[in-house]
């Protein structure tokens, strides 16, 4: 096809896999000059692709939502207006790098061409049945990789070098002295022993980092009030938008978190990032950054501290 002028990517969640999705859209902004990208997305992600300066037009959606009320007016209202916002735009292609049924039958509300996996790659092979055209993509790749190898095969490209495109260039002469432990999880089998915690966050403490602990839900954060209280010099920090959290991570000198959307986030915004996996393989889904990153542990691995305080001697010299 000739180079494309207009694009929608539908990656509606989870946090995760949002930031993963961003080097997509650094991507195609690299390859064709001009062009302009939209993305539709869950709405409690939304701020994720508004950081990138190469997305136009952010569309909402509310699926979470609508499935809890599917009968009331509210949802249905909703819905319409998307779909209207939607179907006012035009678009050369609209690429689905999520591979779902919902995500596939998001992407048909808009106009234009569909592109996405092939069953043998979808995460649900039914969502290829919706698609104008699909495409191989091995499964045995990190996600990141599957994204944008799934753009490049439906654009015809080489992917350039790895860019989340939502971090500024300074380097790491111009971060402060804040550590950032992510300590919270959807998932109870996610977590780090709180001793681990207490005891790597008092280490880093005598090495002169302040620890802090943010908190989403009353239960994260009372946890990490707790977890401060037992910490030299260490603060929980109030509920902040993923937009304020970036803006901490990029004046960080370090992350450490549990296998967490927000530990990818640091990642992305080339904060040294230490991703701690208790209950599931980093090997697909892992932190993948530009800069300094590390997975350590893995399913039914708990990663000690002295291995987590070894892992960090480069980045703390």
């Amino acid at each position: 096809m000739p180079s494309p002028q207009r694009i929608l990517l539908v990656k509606t969640s989870s946090l995760g896999d949002v930031i993963h999705n961003l080097p997509v859209a650094s991507d195609l902004a690299a390859r064709f000059s001009g062009i302009e990208i939209d993305w539709a997305i869950e709405e409690g992600f939304a701020e994720i692709p508004r950081l990138h300066p190469a997305v136009r037009r952010v569309f909402p959606v509310a699926v979470r939502r609508w499935r809890g009320a599917p009968f009331s007016r509210r949802t249905w209202r909703e819905i319409a207006s998307f779909r209207q916002q939607l179907a006012a735009e035009t678009y050369d292609a609209v690429l689905d790098t999520q591979g779902l049924l919902k995500s596939a039958l998001i992407a048909r509300q808009a106009r234009g061409a569909h592109w996405g996996y092939d069953a043998g790659s979808a995460r649900e092979p039914l969502a290829a049945r919706f698609y104008d055209a699909v495409f191989p993509v091995p499964k045995t790749l990190h996600a990141v990789e599957r994204n944008r190898r799934l753009a490049a095969a439906a654009f015809g490209y080489a992917p350039p070098d790895l860019d989340y495109g939502v971090a500024d260039t300074r380097g790491a002469d111009a971060r402060g002295v804040s550590v950032i432990l992510l300590t919270a999880s959807s998932r109870e089998d996610k977590l780090w022993p709180d001793e681990h915690w207490v005891a790597l966050g008092g280490a880093l403490s005598r090495r002169g980092l302040t620890p802090l602990l943010p908190g989403g839900s009353s239960l994260e954060r009372r946890r990490a009030r707790d977890l401060a209280a037992r910490i030299p010099g260490a603060q929980a920090i109030p509920p902040m938008t993923l937009t304020a959290l970036a803006s901490l991570f990029r004046h960080a000198r370090l992350a450490v978190g549990v296998d967490t959307g927000l530990t990818h986030l640091a990642a992305a915004m080339r904060t040294p990032t230490l991703a701690l996996y208790t209950a599931t393989d980093p090997g697909l889904t892992g932190v993948l950054g530009t800069d300094w990153h590390r997975n350590l542990g893995g399913r039914g691995i708990v990663p000690p501290v002295d291995a987590v305080l070894a892992e960090l001697q480069d980045v703390l010299a």
